[in-house]
């Protein structure tokens, strides 16, 4: 069986302000082992400036590396958020994205379908994702990096759609970040859908939800950005960790909550459980 490790989505210090490289050192001084970034094509203001922790796709990503390995921590991925919907958007993006990862050392690059466009019918739909994830799988598939569909959006939000989905293109690149508080937000049970797609895991949004989170959005959103601290909401972790535990290859836990605090508590309670 693989290893489960404990990572952390950037997120986490998105209202903080800070640039990349503080929320790699904080991370690490939480005790959180990998990092889940999120990467953006050309140049942005904010992170430019040190106040937002996005990652230029035009730097270098073997810096990026090396700022890693600096803090003392890895990279178990990169968020790479991008409509499959829309192949103008996503394919350069995506194959950019793979790029990136390969050089930078991140295995995964995570993405869902994304707002699909106002004009086109499903059917059409699930075309143009079958032609956006043709062309990155095979980028894919030559850099030894995988593509995990995420459940965030309209086709994915169900165990079916997320199916369908994975089955468009057959590629040993493509997998599934399951994204447990979007599952769960969704109307779905997350440990439930988590079991039937273990064989297909190559990375884990480990998102709870609070209980007053549940009761206002519940059944009528297909996920949210961030969380509460893992061990402060509805999700039950230790069955979490033990399916993860029986998958073959190595699943990190990647934390998506919203500040530094509910990071600090989320990693010393996966700590426990594990």
């Amino acid at each position: 069986m693989g290893k489960v490790s404990i990572g952390i989505n950037l997120e986490f210090i998105r209202h903080a302000d800070k640039p990349l490289e503080w929320g790699l050192d904080k991370a690490a001084e939480l005790g959180f082992e990998y990092v889940e970034p999120w990467v953006h094509l050309g140049r942005e203001l904010m992170s430019e400036a040190g106040y937002f922790a996005t990652i230029s796709m035009s730097e270098d990503p073997i810096r990026i590396r090396k700022l890693c390995e600096k803090a003392g921590v890895k990279l178990s991925g990169f968020s790479c958020h991008t409509p499959l919907c829309k192949p103008d958007v996503s394919v350069n993006y995506l194959k950019q994205a793979i790029r990136f990862a390969a050089e930078a050392g991140a295995a995964v690059v995570n993405t869902d379908e994304g707002p699909k466009p106002k004009w086109t019918t499903e059917d059409q739909d699930w075309v143009l994702m079958k032609y956006t994830l043709t062309e990155a799988a095979a980028f894919a598939e030559n850099r030894g990096v995988f593509i995990g569909l995420e459940c965030h959006q309209q086709y994915s939000r169900t165990p079916a759609g997320l199916d369908k989905m994975f089955k468009l293109v057959n590629s040993k690149s493509i997998g599934i970040n399951f994204d447990t508080g979007n599952a769960y937000l969704a109307g779905e049970d997350p440990i439930k859908w988590l079991e039937s797609i273990k064989d297909r895991l190559v990375h884990l949004h480990a998102k709870d939800i609070s209980i007053q989170h549940s009761k206002a959005e519940r059944g009528k959103v297909t996920g949210t950005p961030s969380g509460c601290a893992c061990g402060d909401g509805v999700i039950d972790w230790k069955k979490v960790v033990e399916i993860c535990k029986s998958v073959k290859c190595d699943i990190v836990l990647s934390v998506e909550c919203g500040t530094v605090e509910q990071a600090e508590k989320s990693a010393k309670f996966l700590k426990k459980l594990m």
